[in-house]
């Protein structure tokens, strides 16, 4: 069944609160700017983790330094998973994160 707009943005707005809160939680020299359904987390080595909304597709979608990735809300597990691999928001952004800012933060529930 695919989401509602009105389902999409609430489950996007809470990844997106989620994610600040676990940034900001962090304790780690991290600039986050949320604007318009984007939200950009700013490294203190200069990389960047950007989060948009693509409404007509129901998709967040994560840019990183490795590449571009598209996550569909799989209501079963009440997790992102990304389209092409099937890894979950969570992980991805371990990775990610790690891989690029040299920083080990756990994202679980995402």
């Amino acid at each position: 069944m695919s989401l509602t707009e009105a389902r999409f943005h609430d489950l996007v707005d809470a990844t997106q609160q989620t994610l600040e809160d676990i940034f900001d939680e962090s304790d780690l020299d991290i600039d986050l700017e949320s604007s318009a359904g984007v939200l950009t987390v700013k490294f203190d080595n200069g990389s960047q983790v950007i989060f948009s909304r693509q409404e007509p597709l129901r998709q967040l979608w994560l840019a990183a330094r490795s590449g571009g990735f598209h996550f569909d809300y799989d209501e079963e597990s009440e997790r992102w998973m990304c389209d092409k691999s099937e890894e979950q928001l969570g992980e991805m952004l371990e990775r990610i994160v790690l891989e690029q800012a040299d920083i080990k933060l756990e994202f679980e529930g995402l």
